[in-house]
């Protein structure tokens, strides 16, 4: 019996793909569309961990956030994918760095440790804006005197 053209395969390539528990293939896009999904949930459970943490309710963030209060619930529950502008709101309104939520939303990648940029980032008399300049200026003195050893 020959294969419907609307079924999608079990293998490609020699390679068998993942399915559901009921034995339905997932195909690649769905794949994808999931785990971008776990990425919007991620950022939201990371910023209601925070939230807490912080001892904020909702409503205070949403105000300091300058974001609607019913908005910043969607985010939480990962409903909504937050744009870098408002994750940078809400990072000043937790006072954390907006690199954090940047690196856990996947925006920007993860740097290694360093005292100097911890220090930039800790700093609470700074913008947030001062402190990407600090640390870009400090990444291309890094950069410049790696060149020069080599």
């Amino acid at each position: 019996m020959e294969p419907d053209e609307n079924e999608l395969p079990d293998r490609v390539d020699g390679f068998e793909l993942p399915s559901d528990d009921d034995g339905s293939s997932n195909g690649p896009v769905e794949a994808v569309a999931n785990a971008a999904q776990d990425a919007v949930q991620d950022i939201g459970a990371f910023i209601r961990s925070q939230r807490v943490a912080a001892e904020v309710s909702l409503r205070q963030l949403a105000e300091r956030a300058g974001v609607s209060n019913p908005y910043l619930s969607q985010i939480e529950r990962g409903l909504r994918k937050p744009s870098a502008d408002v994750l940078a709101q809400i990072a000043k309104g937790l006072r954390l760095s907006a690199e954090v939520l940047y690196v856990r939303a996947g925006i920007l990648e993860e740097r290694p440790a360093s005292p100097v940029r911890d220090a930039l980032l800790a700093d609470g008399s700074i913008s947030e804006r001062q402190k990407q300049m600090l640390l870009e200026i400090y990444e291309s003195f890094r950069r410049e005197n790696a060149d020069v050893e080599e």
